[in-house]
């Protein structure tokens, strides 16, 4: 394919699977309600946003210490098992219970738990990039829903300002992600999305290769983090196309946070505004369209600023989108400004 083609197509996979995330999540917030898995008592409170913002922080500390203790492993060993253990979340209410077991006075969903082990096995043995995007669709529109019925919208509009700033001193401020994003994409788990210039690509063998070659970059500047303690290779965004605009990799990488952050905000509006809903069978309102037109928005503007050769923040312009998007829906539903805020 010639270098636009293949821009095109990178670019048309990226939007496909925010909207995978995005519609997965939408889908999932009523059985998610239903299920009881709604994880605060009062989704209104905004300080659960500052204690979600606390984890993160932790989190990323965790992440240097494992990291620079040479034990990434340890770090492999978690995400492939939060995998599953999101992936049962979602499996638990899509799956019917045909199949159960009695555990402890309590009905299992046998095949729940199959396909949830079979994810984690799947990116443990054979994390090739349409595995770990497949995954990444499945933790994403999971961790979106959850979030999204725990958030009320004051709340998650708080959330997504702060990790937005968070996003963007991380990657044009501070120093410290770069062994985070180098050490993360040596693991292969879906913290990341691998979006190939092409269906021929293999991010198995492009990681061997890239080993091989010492090809991590050791540039400040290339750092892209994903506002969720989750955090690019340092040069996957920014090698993706050359300094001319011209591709000379054949995939760039976007932190899964960047997907599931704004797509909070979407879950949220469905799930609290007051609008009318839109469709039956799905949560989904005028302010949660619009959220999600807003982010796509937002995506399509941060692709033209990769793809012209380097890498930049996702979540100022992902987050944004989604806000700005809900607010006008919400205005446009004739919602006061004040709550639609969730003041």
């Amino acid at each position: 394919m010639d270098n636009r083609t293949r821009e095109f197509f990178a670019s048309g996979l990226t939007v496909a699977i925010f909207l995978a995330v995005q519609l997965g999540a939408l889908a999932l917030v009523k059985p998610f309600k239903t299920a009881g898995y709604q994880t605060v008592s009062d989704p209104s409170d905004p300080t659960n946003s500052l204690v979600y913002i606390g984890v993160i922080l932790v989190f990323t500390a965790g992440m240097l210490v494992v990291i620079k203790l040479g034990v990434q492993w340890i770090l492999r060993a978690i995400i492939i098992l939060t995998s599953g253990m999101i992936s049962l979340y979602v499996f638990s209410v899509v799956i019917p219970a045909v199949v159960t077991v009695t555990v402890a006075d309590s009905q299992v969903n046998v095949l729940a738990w199959v396909f949830a082990a079979l994810v984690s096995l799947a990116l443990a043995v054979y994390p090739e990039w349409y595995v770990i995007d497949a995954a990444g669709v499945l933790m994403g529109a999971g961790s979106a829903g959850l979030f999204g019925i725990s958030f009320g919208l004051l709340p998650a509009i708080l959330l997504l300002a702060v990790l937005a700033v968070y996003d963007a001193i991380s990657v044009y401020g501070t120093e410290h992600m770069l062994t985070l994003a180098s050490g993360v994409m040596d693991l292969k788990i879906p913290v990341i999305l691998v979006i190939p210039l092409s269906l021929s690509y293999s991010f198995l063998e492009d990681t061997v290769q890239a080993t091989s070659e010492g090809a991590v970059s050791e540039n400040d500047d290339e750092l892209v983090g994903d506002g969720d303690g989750e955090f690019d290779d340092p040069e996957s965004l920014s090698d993706a196309v050359g300094d001319e605009g011209e591709p000379n990799r054949d995939a760039f990488f976007i932190g899964l946070g960047d997907a599931v952050m704004p797509t909070v905000m979407v879950a949220s509006a469905a799930f609290f505004s007051p609008a009318n809903a839109l469709l039956s069978g799905i949560a989904l309102n005028l302010p949660a369209l619009t959220a999600m037109i807003g982010t796509i928005a937002g995506l399509l503007v941060l692709l033209w600023m990769v793809m012209k050769g380097r890498a930049h923040a996702g979540l100022p312009l992902l987050n944004g989108g989604a806000i700005g998007g809900y607010l006008v829906g919400a205005l446009a539903s004739g919602i006061p400004l004040m709550k639609a805020l969730g003041l």
